[in-house]
């Protein structure tokens, strides 16, 4: 899901003044989560799985099914970014966990490489160069807006049946401050910039992320 730029009206944070506090983000965001629940060896294994749903569509054969592991087999929420030359290439994700993870990771990595909007769909020309990041998501639960953290929590927000979601690495990227980051997952929603004030219903989540190789762009 591709950030928004910030906003003439929300303006974006002074580099001077925010310049600790964006640090701090970045520090959190890079080294975040502390416990890292997936190890090496099912980063990659997950990453592969990313790959291979990619090319088999693109061959048009199937890709076995079984789940490789029960830890992958438990449901968990998830976004796949794909990258081309360090530019975002598609980005789809699965915001509940409704999903056993190394499916949701097969189906998410299809869609956005076919089924996001707003890029035409990957050729097969492209593939062995694209790079693939997974943002493993924990259950979304209820926050106080003085409560999110940049560098710690994603947000999803909900009002009048529009909902929006941002991932934690997003105002950490954009150098944004809370209220910023506030704003533009409103802006997400499709909702006005002030919505989190006015009743939208607000929740925060955090993601263990990792990929290929760094990238610059975000989903």
């Amino acid at each position: 899901m591709s950030p928004p730029p910030p906003s003439s009206r929300s303006g974006a944070p002074s580099a001077v003044a925010n310049s600790r506090e964006n640090s701090a983000a970045a520090n959190a965001a890079r080294e975040f989560p502390a416990n890292t629940e997936f190890s090496p060896a099912e980063r990659t294994l997950l990453l592969s799985l990313a790959h291979e749903s990619i090319r088999s569509a693109l061959e048009r054969r199937e890709i076995p099914l079984e789940s490789p592991t029960a830890h992958l087999a438990e449901p968990r929420g998830v976004f796949t970014s794909l990258y081309l030359r360090e530019a975002l290439r598609g980005c789809v994700g699965y915001v509940f966990p409704t999903t056993p993870l190394y499916r949701a990771v097969i189906e998410t990595a299809r869609a956005a490489a076919f089924d996001d909007n707003r890029f035409d769909p990957v050729k097969p020309d492209e593939a062995a160069g694209l790079h693939v990041e997974l943002s493993i998501l924990s259950p979304p639960q209820p926050i106080l807006a003085e409560a999110v953290e940049v560098g710690r929590h994603g947000l999803l927000i909900s009002w009048h049946g529009f909902r929006g979601l941002l991932l934690p690495q997003v105002p950490v990227e954009h150098g944004w401050n809370r209220i910023t980051f506030l704003e533009q997952t409103c802006r997400k929603a499709g909702l006005p910039f002030d919505a989190w004030q006015k009743g939208a219903t607000l929740e925060a989540f955090s993601a263990e992320v990792f990929g290929d190789a760094t990238t610059v762009a975000s989903c």
